[in-house]
């Protein structure tokens, strides 16, 4: 079992219906997401300043978590505005395999910040001297990994299968 699958909902767990697995996506995913963000900022920005001195400071983190928030927010409003209302209305006459496709790549540029603030964070393990904003800033991010791989598995692999090649056929 690979790590993403292990920290995905069974598919007994998430809805069947395609609407309402959208809408388990805008709920669980989108909207925790620009909850976690905006907090995981503001905490690597306090601890890269009061904490500058130290060679452990994960410098540049602040950037890189409002980078994925700023491509976050970009990739969630093509899902909600365009790709998601298609999906709700779609007949089976034509694959989306462009927006689909679309969406993948971003998934895959989101896999490559992940994999980013892991190397910064040393695998989101806070030094043993860490104050409880660093440990928090750790544990916030580590969350928001597993969050964000959730949610990239359950659009890869259930939700897009169900509008791409054959599914028009």
């Amino acid at each position: 079992m690979s790590q993403v699958e292990a920290l995905t909902p069974s598919r007994e767990e998430l809805p069947e219906e395609t609407a309402q697995l959208i809408d388990y996506i805008l709920l669980c995913y989108h909207e925790k997401h620009r909850h976690q963000l905006p907090q995981l900022v503001e905490m690597a920005r306090r601890v890269e300043q009061v904490h500058a001195a130290k060679p452990e400071v994960p410098a540049g983190l602040a950037d890189i978590l409002q980078r994925t928030l700023g491509e976050l927010e970009v990739h969630m409003k093509k899902e909600e505005l365009m790709i998601f209302p298609a999906m709700r209305r779609f007949d089976g006459t034509r694959p989306l395999d462009g927006p689909t496709s679309m969406l993948r790549e971003d998934h895959g540029d989101q896999e490559k910040m992940l994999e980013e603030i892991a190397a910064m964070t040393d695998g989101f393990t806070p030094p043993a001297n860490a104050c409880g904003t660093w440990r928090a800033l750790y544990s916030g991010a580590a969350e928001f990994r597993n969050d964000l791989m959730e949610h990239i598995h359950i659009e890869n692999n259930i939700l897009f299968p169900r509008f791409e090649g054959k599914a028009g056929a």
